[in-house]
């Protein structure tokens, strides 16, 4: 089973979802090709009801603590009621990844690049 399908067993099993959508965005990181290691969840349930955003996380957190404490590195929750889904009926996009650390690397050369003694001797 892969990781998305386990994702996907335990929060149909713990949650009941009206709604759910679990989105492998690995391939949109800077990681091997084919890997699971950073998923979007959307989730819709009767039992987010009455719970603020906050405990909804946790309630996902806890049916996926195997999968967070191992491969799976980041995850982009998207918790509603069914009210609330029916005033959306779409969850916000994915931002685009920076490139993890080939992107910290280019803000660091940038950064010197400007400073004002940068290329001095």
């Amino acid at each position: 089973m892969t990781i998305a399908e386990t994702i996907q067993s335990k929060l149909t099993a713990g949650l009941s979802p009206a709604h759910l959508e679990v989105i492998n965005e690995s391939g949109n990181h800077n990681v091997p090709k084919g890997s699971e290691s950073h998923f979007k969840v959307v989730v819709v349930s009767p039992a987010f009801e009455g719970r603020p955003v906050l405990h909804r996380h946790r309630m996902v957190y806890a049916l996926l603590a195997e999968e967070l404490s191992g491969a799976v590195h980041a995850l982009a929750l998207h918790t509603y009621t069914g009210a609330q889904w029916q005033a959306l009926a779409a969850a916000p996009a994915s931002p685009a990844c920076r490139g993890g650390e080939q992107a910290e690397a280019g803000d660091a050369a940038r950064a010197e690049a400007a400073r004002p003694d940068a290329g001095r001797g």
